[in-house]
């Protein structure tokens, strides 16, 4: 769509087009200087040539606009089939998780503690979100830990991502 300046320049250009084609006829029949005339002449192709180059210009930015658009949907769907895929892999990756909790035999509320250790959360807040002393989580963590055959809350959140790093 062009802009209302565009659309402006071209409607003054077409009114001087059409004022200096009179005026030229109105020479041409009134027998004006040859100079004159010329000036009217030179007038109307520049204004002419404006039109052109704006009508060029217009169709060049609607290319253009055309282009961006369709890289835009190219990128969206490419982000949308990332995203897809990102949930498909992030929804894999918990099953494996919680596979890996069945293998250990940890038990529903070990396994709610293993998530959020695995989640970066302290033992304080642990305890906070399940309305538990920061000892029992503590207690349960070592369990875990035990159970997983790890050293300790590091090597526990470890073992779940080393393979992502070869």
């Amino acid at each position: 769509m062009p802009s209302i300046k565009t659309i402006a320049i071209i409607i003054v250009l077409l009114i001087i087009i059409a004022s200096n084609t009179f005026d030229l006829i109105n020479d041409f029949a009134t027998n004006e200087s040859t100079w004159h005339i010329v000036e009217e002449i030179i007038v109307i192709s520049l204004a002419l040539t404006l039109i052109a180059y704006l009508i060029h210009n217009l169709k060049q930015h609607t290319v253009h606009v055309q282009a961006l658009r369709q890289e835009l949907k190219t990128i969206e769907q490419s982000l949308q089939q990332s995203n897809t895929r990102i949930h498909i892999a992030r929804k894999e990756y918990s099953n494996v998780i919680h596979q890996q909790f069945d293998d250990w035999q940890l038990s529903q509320s070990q396994q709610q503690i293993a998530l959020l250790l695995l989640k970066g959360l302290s033992f304080n807040e642990i305890a906070a979100i399940r309305d538990t002393k920061e000892k029992t989580v503590r207690q349960q963590a070592s369990e875990i830990y035990k159970k997983s055959g790890v050293a300790g809350r590091h090597a526990f959140s470890a073992w779940f991502f080393e393979d992502f790093l070869n």
